[in-house]
């Protein structure tokens, strides 16, 4: 997959199939309309596009910017659509100015003047444009005046539930993991930084990692959740907690001991385990970790 910084970036010679949109989860949906994306491509001799926008508009256009958590980092979002197959992945800056671009201006300017576009792939509910003025009924007229075919692909469900980022958020925010990842067709990930703490683990007998968090990074509720922990493609089973005050992110990785301090790892969530606990000295933390990690041996065998 190539990847361009900016729509300027992308100098095209070629057909393309392309489609539009944040795809934040990169989830059963998404992944539906990018294997659409890449067998139109196949069958027309041309090649997958996918446009997405960074910041997300809605972190750019609403005024409460920092209440929306995403499932993915950009960096997240790429490696996952990198494993789909996508031949292109074109990154736009999303800016106030680039919002108020009228719809017929970004057909013609963006999807024929820059992309080339062959053939366009959207989802059920996909509008574009200033406001959002732009919909299926004004891209099927714009579709024959300028010679590109048009495919709308209809909502994908999973036990009659219409797919969607903002439901797979409500479920993670919930710590529900086990239906966050059915929608998604994947595990939830986190990937970051591992980072000095506080070091209270070690003195226990239970060693942990803290993980750097991008401050736009959706995170489960604070609790005790079962993980896998990716370093240097190796998969390890992990317990990992999250702070009920601070949000702090914290594993510890079963039978393992080497020094990863600035090293960069992938959690992937498996199960919610339980809810944070007070205690009232190490040794009742302990014990519970104790009682946490037998539980989640037995969830991983």
């Amino acid at each position: 997959m190539k990847t361009y910084n900016s729509l300027e970036d992308f100098k095209v010679n070629f057909k393309t199939v392309v489609t539009i949109g944040t795809f934040d989860g990169v989830h059963l949906g998404h992944r539906y309309i990018i294997n659409q994306l890449n067998k139109i491509a196949e069958r027309e001799g041309a090649e997958s596009v996918l446009l997405t926008f960074s910041p997300h508009p809605r972190i750019v256009l609403q005024d409460n910017n920092d209440s929306l958590k995403l499932i993915d980092t950009l960096e997240e979002k790429k490696k996952k659509l990198e494993k789909i197959g996508l031949d292109h992945l074109v990154i736009q800056k999303f800016t106030r100015e680039f919002s108020r671009t009228k719809y017929v201006n970004f057909v013609r300017d963006i999807l024929i003047k820059k992309l080339n576009v062959n053939h366009l792939v959207i989802g059920y509910d996909h509008h574009f444009g200033r406001n959002r003025e732009g919909s299926i009924k004004e891209l099927s007229e714009l579709s024959e005046l300028y010679n590109f075919k048009l495919e709308q692909i209809p909502p994908q469900k999973e036990n009659d539930i219409a797919v969607s980022s903002t439901k797979i958020r409500k479920l993670i925010d919930e710590g529900n993991i086990l239906m966050a990842n059915k929608y998604l067709c994947h595990n939830f990930i986190l990937i970051g930084k591992v980072i000095d703490g506080e070091k209270i683990g070690r003195k226990i007998g239970f060693p942990t990692v803290n993980i750097e968090i991008d401050k736009n990074k959706l995170l489960p509720k604070a609790g005790v959740y079962a993980v896998e922990v990716e370093i240097n493609n190796s998969n390890y089973c992990a317990m990992l907690n999250i702070g009920q005050l601070d949000s702090k992110v914290e594993a510890h990785i079963f039978d393992f001991s080497s020094n990863i301090y600035g090293k960069e790892i992938t959690i992937k969530f498996c199960s919610w385990i339980r809810d944070p606990m007070i205690f009232n000295n190490n040794l009742e933390l302990q014990r519970q970790l104790k009682i946490d990690e037998k539980a989640i041996r037995l969830f991983f065998k």
